[in-house]
Order: structure tokens, then C-alpha cells, then sequence
């Protein structure tokens, strides 16, 4: 049974940065893309950036220039280094692995 579990939510001020975590396990994942997104309550969810099997990245709008994905396919974990921290960052973000296992979610804060 495939598991994704996230760490590294919380609360981080504004222009902070947090690295968030997502450890799969269950299966073998290094063949597929991974990624995070997130969600706001009564809002779509959105993309956040995904890694490729091959190491190909992307990045929405939002985020571009404050964040970094990373992957450890030994370990099966995908990391997201997000860095200067907005309001607007404040969401519920999910892991995604192969565009079909979710995990549970962590929730950011972005606040004073």
C-alpha cells in the first residue's frame, strides 16, 4: 500500500523559509514524477512545482525564483525548499506522486 507522509509545515514569518518533506513508501517511485501542491479552504488546488525522473523541474508563476524541488530517489523523499515566505503562501500543501498517491497535507502559516 503506498503511503506519502509531509513534514516541515508550520508557521514561518513573512521572508522566512521552510523545507517541506515527503516520504513515500510502498512501492518504487524513482520512475516517476513527484510534486507538491497546495490549497487553500473553498480553493483548487494548485501546482507548486514537480521533479521528473530525470531530474526536469518546474515552478508555477507564484512561486518561481523562491523555491527549490528536490528528490531522493534512494530514499524515496521529495523535498521543497521554499524561501521568502508571503501571506499568500499560507495554504494546506500536498505531496503527489506519479499524478495518482496523495498525501495527508501540511499545513503553512504564513503570519507575524
Amino acid at each position: 500500500q503506498v503511503q506519502l507522509v509531509e513534514s516541515g509545515g508550520g508557521l514561518v514569518q513573512p521572508g522566512g523559509s521552510l523545507r517541506l518533506s515527503c516520504a513515500a513508501s510502498g512501492g518504487i517511485f524513482s520512475p516517476y514524477a513527484m510534486g507538491w501542491f497546495r490549497q487553500a479552504p473553498g480553493k483548487q488546488r494548485e501546482s507548486v512545482s514537480g521533479i521528473w525522473s530525470d531530474g526536469h523541474t518546474n515552478y508555477s508563476d507564484s512561486v518561481k525564483g523562491r523555491v527549490s524541488i528536490s528528490r531522493d530517489n534512494a530514499k524515496n523523499t521529495v523535498f521543497l525548499q521554499l524561501n521568502d515566505h508571503k501571506p499568500e503562501d499560507t495554504d494546506i500543501y500536498y505531496c503527489n506522486v506519479g499524478e495518482s498517491y496523495w498525501g495527508q497535507g501540511t499545513q503553512v502559516t504564513v503570519s507575524s
